[in-house]
């Protein structure tokens, strides 16, 4: 951009020329000097953003119910205060069995409403991991936790409640999951009251309802291995 100023003549002063002198003005080169136009771009319309948060927490939903398709234990733990890094280190340190989302309590409970692990409502508070456990083997899937959390010294990031058999367990009660017998240590006293006294039938059939189930398929697969011999 280049300015044409005109001179006049003074009477103090006498003219360098008859003619009016011609300067030419340069713009500063410091760019403080320059104004520079920002084009300003345009925000996202609120209803694409809605449509976009919408289509996320449907997403979200459906990952929970798929995540309970042959789910046998659904357990909550304090999310709170674990960083990015210690949440990756309890992701690889699981089973292949066990899956470990974090997703919002709202979220979650529209997963869960209307079926047996409804009964985890008393969770839907504070900051959450969900555990999904694919396997019927309980106390080994709930360990490598444990042993995270004791390696980590992360006391306050415990276990806020667990859903087992349409079964609510609280903090207090995982002991009781922790050391629930194995598949093959209920088959091995099963099989053995059923073939013991009349005493141990009667002990075998008072036994919760899942426990008479696996003794029954165990005692059936016995006899199907017999006849095969």
């Amino acid at each position: 951009m280049e300015t044409t100023l005109l001179s006049f003549t003074s009477s103090k002063f006498p003219p360098l020329s008859s003619n009016p002198t011609t300067l030419t003005y340069k713009p500063n080169p410091n760019p403080f000097f320059h104004f520079h136009s920002t084009k300003r771009t345009k925000p996202t319309p609120t209803h694409i953003r809605a449509a976009i948060s919408r289509n996320k927490k449907e997403e979200t939903v459906e990952t929970v119910k798929t995540h309970l398709d042959n789910c046998f234990l659904l357990a909550a733990i304090k999310y709170q205060g674990l960083t990015v890094k210690q949440f990756q280190e309890l992701r690889q340190s699981l089973p292949e069995n066990t899956k470990l989302l974090v997703a919002k309590n709202t979220l979650v409970y529209k997963a869960i409403e209307g079926t047996k692990w409804e009964a985890l409502k008393p969770c839907m508070k504070g900051m959450n991991a969900w555990l999904f456990v694919h396997s019927e083997e309980i106390p080994a899937a709930i360990k490598p936790y444990r042993n995270f959390q004791k390696e980590r010294k992360l006391e306050e990031n415990d276990f806020t409640g667990a859903v087992f058999e349409a079964k609510f367990y609280g903090p207090g009660d995982f002991k009781a999951l922790e050391t629930m017998p194995t598949r093959a240590e209920i088959y091995a006293k099963m099989l053995g009251a059923l073939q013991g006294p009349a005493i141990g039938l009667v002990s075998t059939l008072q036994a919760p309802a899942r426990d008479v189930l696996m003794v029954l398929k165990a005692y059936v697969k016995k006899l199907e291995d017999e006849s095969s011999q």
